[in-house]
């Protein structure tokens, strides 16, 4: 796709390695027989798993935590078992499943967190393919009983391995081992980032100095992995973390808080500060980062929603940091639903799970 990023070369668009993989005989007749499939059975497919989402990974979590090695909480469980869902329904929809696409960074992101091994995330995606398989044998027109049901179940198998097989080629790319910088933005990873703010909001509590949290959202990224192909999305991203790295502070804390969100800690910045510094950011973004559509040779825009959380913290506080990190992430689609490319400002005192009273 011929897009103009100045003198930066653009890596190639991934590829899924699904096709690659080696397959028996009646695999290969299947992935032939897929494509002759009428497009409107894969989507009826893709649609019941859905609608029947919540069913799906609420029956698979009853199962997965007692399934061997560590116990895991409900919590957690849910999250993976939603992410896996939905995965499973993509892939049935699209007949693939790109490793950059955001779900499956999430899944990559958040099976890291708890070190969550192969096995066991394989054995989470069998069960999810088997729970989905349960709810579907019961539908009237594609279940058990009905004409298609051999080729849905074949459907359902071959986009639980096409999941599988994109999350692998994730972590080809971006291994597990890189806990401290991630390799796309060359900005901290989240899981430092974590450990930081938990540390520096005990901090903040015990001195009662000040602290702030942005979050800068990249605005229609989707979009432009979709019109311009993930290499694009990716340079975007690059470019973004190069910027933010260079335009913070040295003892600012930026990092690569989710798939197109960075996030920056500010402590012991005065709130008006903070929203200067994230007023400056966004414009800076939008000065610099777009690019040139060389099909249309028209110039393609990249901004970024950001938000604000300032914490008036006293001596003695104890903070949140998931709390406030879930206030700006709020405080993000508010400033998506006012419009984008816009910086919305909250108060972090709810993020405060304990204040002294004072005398």
């Amino acid at each position: 796709m011929a897009v103009g990023f100045g003198r930066l070369r653009l890596p190639r668009r991934s590829v899924n390695m699904s096709p690659i993989l080696s397959m028996d005989a009646s695999e290969t007749t299947f992935g032939d027989e897929a494509r002759k499939l009428p497009e409107d059975l894969r989507q009826q497919v893709a649609a019941t798993l859905a609608e029947q989402a919540d069913l799906i990974t609420a029956d698979t979590v009853a199962i997965f935590p007692y399934s061997g090695g560590e116990e895991l909480d409900t919590e957690y469980c849910h999250r993976i078992g939603r992410l896996l869902t939905q995965l499973l329904a993509l892939a049935l929809r699209d007949g693939r499943l790109d490793a950059r696409s955001a779900p499956v960074s999430d899944l990559h992101r958040i099976a890291g967190e708890r070190s969550l091994s192969v096995e066991r995330l394989f054995t989470f995606a069998y069960l999810t393919e088997r729970t989905a398989l349960d709810e579907l044998a019961l539908s009237d027109s594609i279940g058990a009983s009905s004409e298609p049901w051999p080729i849905v179940v074949q459907l359902v198998r071959r986009a639980s391995f096409d999941m599988l097989a994109a999350w692998t080629e994730r972590t080809l790319f971006e291994p597990a081992g890189s806990t401290m910088i991630d390799r796309l933005t060359t900005l901290y990873s989240r899981v430092l980032f974590d450990a930081v703010l938990a540390k520096e909001v005990d901090k903040a509590g015990r001195s009662g100095h000040s602290l702030s949290l942005i979050l800068f959202d990249v605005d229609w990224l989707s979009a432009i992995n979709e019109d311009f192909g993930y290499g694009v999305g990716d340079k975007v991203l690059e470019r973004l973390g190069i910027l933010m790295r260079t335009y913070f502070r040295q003892y600012d804390w930026v990092a690569r808080y989710s798939e197109d969100v960075i996030v920056v800690l500010l402590a012991q910045t005065e709130p008006e500060r903070a929203i200067e510094l994230a007023e400056r950011a966004r414009h800076m973004v939008e000065e610099r980062l777009w690019f040139t559509d060389h099909r249309t040779d028209r110039e393609v825009p990249v901004t970024v929603s950001a938000a604000v959380v300032n914490v008036p913290v006293s001596p003695g506080d104890v903070i949140d940091p998931e709390r406030l990190l879930a206030i700006g992430e709020a405080a993000v689609e508010c400033a998506k639903r006012n419009g984008r490319n816009r910086v919305e400002t909250v108060d972090g005192s709810p993020g405060i799970q304990v204040r002294l009273p004072n005398f």
